[in-house]
């Protein structure tokens, strides 16, 4: 294995490894910019058919010793309630400013879910195998996205190509709620994309 190659996988170990509070700092929700200041992020492509009407709820930065890892988009129709998250229709988008192994990030996801709720090892191992299949290695500025339909049904997508699909209403409550539960080890993170006060 190369050095670069053991570099990477020693800092995908490192921020898989610690808890995900000590790594996120609130951004900006999503209100609608003021004049002359930034504009609202366009909705993604593939979200356009999937979620129409969707708004920006809210968004936030996950940081690792003051460097940015990604930042957190959620997407979300109208009338979207964050208490009853797992029920709804919404769009979660990961922008990366870090190189992950897809394996690794499916690793702590799974880790991340049990803080939300409790499941099988039989259940762990089938889900893990589908989220190595939807998260490949990321690098700087590709993007993640994991659109729920509401009912259970899941979609990813890497750089606006799907890469996986199931419908489990169990997983879709436990993988959202990485984000969006109040069990949600970034706490900060989950007010700034869903818009709550701090």
């Amino acid at each position: 294995m190369t050095p670069r190659r053991l570099h990477r996988r020693a800092l995908c170990a490192a921020l898989c490894s610690l808890p995900w509070m000590l790594m996120a700092t609130p951004a900006s929700s999503a209100p609608m910019p003021a004049a002359g200041g930034p504009a609202t992020p366009a909705l993604p492509e593939e979200l356009q058919a999937l979620l129409p009407g969707a708004q920006l709820r809210g968004s936030g930065v996950l940081r690792f010793f003051g460097l940015r890892v990604y930042e957190a988009r959620l997407w979300t129709t109208p009338a979207f309630s964050p208490e009853d998250y797992a029920g709804q229709r919404l769009g979660l988008v990961l922008s990366y400013d870090r190189r992950l192994e897809g394996a690794a990030i499916a690793e702590r996801s799974i880790a991340e879910m049990r803080r939300v709720g409790a499941f099988s090892e039989t259940q762990a191992q089938q889900w893990l195998v589908l989220m190595k299949q939807a998260f490949p290695d990321v690098k700087p500025g590709d993007r993640l996205l994991g659109w729920h339909d509401g009912q259970g049904g899941v979609r990813f997508f890497y750089n606006g190509r799907q890469t996986a699909e199931l419908s489990d209403p169990l997983y879709a409550r436990l993988f959202f709620g990485i984000w969006l539960a109040p069990q949600s080890s970034a706490p900060a993170l989950r007010q700034s994309l869903l818009g709550l006060p701090g």
